[in-house]
């Protein structure tokens, strides 16, 4: 279906990468509200098959490649907590791909279709025309293929999954588009939103309190007697070794390539080198129209966008230059800002009548207009290379340093398989085996696993080799980003729990800022009450030693300095009256009471000025929240009525924690 779809335009490599991730997941994703529905029903799926809603199956294989592509969406660097996240990924994609299901089915029940036209305006004009049409041109439909077989996806695959989008957003535009909002609903968000007050508030500060407090070795015993529990085993395991580091940037200083290791290389690469016939060229583009609802193209206009380009050949011809013509008339975006270049092209990238045309002029040539299933063109041809092969002079330089490296390293490896092999005999061990290769030997202090050693800085690889390691056991090796390390494990010591005297001064600000906590919070409800009682805040605050400030005219959405977030506790400010006082209100580790001075109502100009985006917020809310809704009540109607049957076993293999499961 895309070939009708193919426009010239800038030859680039379009790697995918996030975007074409973004494309498959966004088959998931796309309009489904995230949650979950974990009726289980018994019998119905078979093996493999992880549910069936009204007859489609939802295999384990869709669940698994789809929760891998959340994770690696998420998590695009991976690391250890990939694999232990992956049950939780499998469970969301399970139910989301049930649910995308249940939609699809629920749209065509209604009559919703899509066309072949919804489709194409969606690949070149939607969220995926930066990928496919960039500038406005279709990169080729050998490179559209290819790009999509690198997420194992046909072009048809694709493309119905792209309808199956759109038809979800038919329906959800069917089901969100009953939702409205009143004039009321608006004006009181407004009011709510847009209501300034302004007050004063008294200030205690836990720190202060902490100063004042001097606790007796009798209580920070008691503390610490009473807390064990937190302390266990928090003094973490060390361990002392003595090391060699066989340092590879060190032996790749000292490494050549010969010109025939260079030229072996280059002999079984040469694939890589080859540069096909490409010829470098401008364009000027008038687009062919788009056809209307009948699936047809209006052929007047199709005429006038031809006259249009004649025009501009006429002009080219009179003397214009090219370049401004392009900036000026050329409607591929891409291209005419930089005066319609498409820089170098090959075979196959363009359309055949753009290609045959552009491959039959002679240099610095224009064409006559040439039409094409996307519109019209002027093309120029401003450079011409034959297919060649780059020497190896011209690209040495791109493999050299690889291949130094490559044999630094298995220098190192050798260097340090040897060390080992002398160092785990009796009669030589580590220091005679180090010393014979000159490498100095060193000896550690005892050291955690995040620690850093001397000459290795941050080596996670090599420090869960050295954690690993049971005591008494023979010199062994492990790779660091510095290079090759030989160790010996000397002495464990292992995980502990401190004494008191070991963490004295941890248990007293422990025990301090538990206390000074509480004191705080009593002695701001005192404040409170006080305040309320004798109706005088400052009085109340000059009793008990807290500070005096008056905040600005704050907004519900502002920051007020110990106050914090006019959106947290302190929003109660919104709901009193000018005069009244405030029960306790805690930010960190600062803790006040409040009175209102004043409430500023917005005008009704400002109503007038923010009306509108406050309905369109209001609406999209209820939007989304009926849609929501009517998807729980259609998986859970589905369910009910046998038309969603989940297969519970495979579902409870799935989402298996990985030491039980091999997924």
């Amino acid at each position: 279906m895309i070939r009708f779809l193919q426009t010239p335009g800038p030859v680039k490599k379009y790697v995918l990468g996030a975007l074409l991730l973004l494309i498959t997941v966004s088959m998931v994703w796309y309009l489904v509200p995230s949650g979950s529905n974990s009726t289980y029903s018994f019998g119905g799926p078979s093996k493999g098959v992880v549910a069936q809603v009204d007859g489609a199956d939802v295999t384990v294989d869709d669940v698994e490649t789809t929760a891998k592509q959340m994770a690696q969406q998420q998590m695009p660097q991976g690391g250890p907590n990939m694999s232990m996240l992956m049950p939780f990924f499998a469970q969301r994609a399970a139910e989301q791909l049930i649910t995308r299901q249940a939609l699809l089915s629920e749209a065509h029940r209604l009559g919703l279709r899509v066309n072949e036209n919804e489709i194409k305006d969606e690949l070149q004009h939607g969220r995926y025309a930066a990928t496919f049409f960039p500038g406005g041109n279709f990169i080729g439909e050998q490179e559209y293929n290819d790009m999509l077989q690198r997420v194992n996806l046909t072009s048809i695959k694709f493309e119905e999954s792209v309808g199956h989008d759109i038809l979800l957003s038919k329906l959800q535009a069917l089901i969100s588009g009953t939702a409205s909002v009143s004039e009321p609903e608006i004006h009181d968000r407004f009011v709510k939103e847009n209501t300034k007050v302004k007050f004063e508030y008294a200030v205690l500060k836990q720190d202060d309190i902490k100063k004042g407090l001097h606790p007796t070795e009798t209580e920070l015993k008691s503390f610490y007697e009473s807390h064990k529990a937190s302390y266990a085993n928090s003094i973490p395991e060390k361990r002392k070794i003595k090391y060699a580091v066989i340092d590879i940037n060190k032996v790749a200083s000292t490494v050549q390539i010969s010109q025939d290791e260079l030229r072996t290389y280059y002999e079984q690469n040469r694939d890589q080198y080859r540069v096909p016939e490409q010829i470098k060229v401008s364009h000027i583009w008038i687009k062919m129209p788009l056809p209307g609802d009948d699936g047809k193209v209006d052929e007047k206009k199709v005429a006038e966008a031809q006259h249009r380009a004649e025009d501009l050949l006429k002009q080219l011809k009179g003397g214009a230059r090219f370049e401004e013509v392009a900036k000026k008339y050329s409607e591929d975006t891409g291209s005419a800002n930089v005066g319609g270049s498409l820089g170098w092209i090959g075979k196959g990238q363009m359309t055949p009548e753009f290609e045959k045309a552009a491959y039959s002029l002679a240099k610095g040539q224009i064409s006559d207009v040439v039409k094409s299933i996307d519109g019209f063109h002027i093309i120029r041809l401003d450079d011409k290379q034959d297919a060649h092969l780059k020497p190896l002079d011209e690209v040495k330089a791109q493999f050299e340093p690889a291949l130094k490296q490559q044999k630094a390293q298995q220098i190192a490896q050798r260097q340090a398989d040897a060390l080992l092999k002398d160092a785990r005999t009796d009669s030589i061990g580590l220091d005679a085996a180090a010393a014979k290769q000159g490498v100095p030997v060193i000896t550690s202090d005892f050291f955690a696993r995040r620690d850093m050693l001397p000459g290795l800085g941050p080596a996670p690889q090599f420090m869960d080799a050295v954690f690993g390691e049971p005591e008494k056991s023979p010199p062994d090796l492990a790779s660091a980003s510095q290079g090759i390390v030989v160790f010996q494990l000397l002495e464990v010591k292992p995980a502990a729990t401190p004494t008191f005297e070991e963490i004295r001064t941890r248990v007293e600000d422990e025990f301090k800022n538990e206390q000074s906590r509480t004191l705080l919070m009593q002695k701001v409800q005192e404040l409170s009450d006080r305040a309320r009682q004798s109706h005088d805040l400052k009085r109340a605050a000059k009793e008990l030693g807290a500070t005096m400030k008056t905040s600005d005219l704050v907004l519900p959405d502002g920051q007020v300095p110990e106050v914090g977030s006019m959106s947290g506790q302190a929003s109660v400010a919104f709901t009193m009256k000018p005069g009244e006082i405030s029960g306790p209100i805690s930010s960190g580790s600062d803790a006040v009471v409040l009175s209102v001075l004043e409430n500023q109502p917005p005008t009704d100009a400002d109503f007038a000025a923010k009306r509108d985006q406050i309905r369109d917020t209001l609406l999209q809310t209820k939007q989304q929240e009926r849609f929501a809704l009517f998807v729980s009540n259609l998986v859970d109607q589905m369910t009910k009525a046998g038309k969603i049957k989940r297969n519970e076993e495979e579902l409870k293999s799935l989402t298996r924690p990985p030491s039980e499961s091999g997924m």
